[in-house]
């Protein structure tokens, strides 16, 4: 990068007003981020929400008026990972699919 640049943009930088600054720090972030990038980049999940997804919502609201949250450290177990394999996997890019099938997910 031109080291002119990057001055140009420090100087750019220096003269945004506090609300503006916060939004750049966030873009800047976001750009920084792997997990950040790729949920930026993701499609736009355009299905419809249906009454099948209400009524699954409702239970979940209901179920934890009764029970406690259940830890993502404890979830995770029950597959067999770990926190720093979640990390990890949240890094690692996700496999080009085979003969041009798309992948459900």
């Amino acid at each position: 990068m031109n080291p002119d640049t990057r001055h140009h943009v420090h100087a750019l930088v220096d003269q945004l007003p506090p609300v503006q600054l916060a939004a750049v720090e966030t873009l800047l972030q976001s750009m920084l981020d792997p997990l950040s990038m790729k949920l930026a980049l993701a499609p736009i999940d355009d299905e419809p929400f249906t009454e099948e997804d209400r009524q699954a919502i409702g239970e979940a609201d209901e179920w934890s008026k009764h029970n406690k949250p259940i830890p993502m450290e404890e979830v995770l177990a029950d597959f067999g990972l770990t926190m720093a394999d979640w990390e990890t996997m949240a890094k690692t890019p996700l496999e080009e699919p085979l003969n041009g099938q798309q992948r459900n997910g």
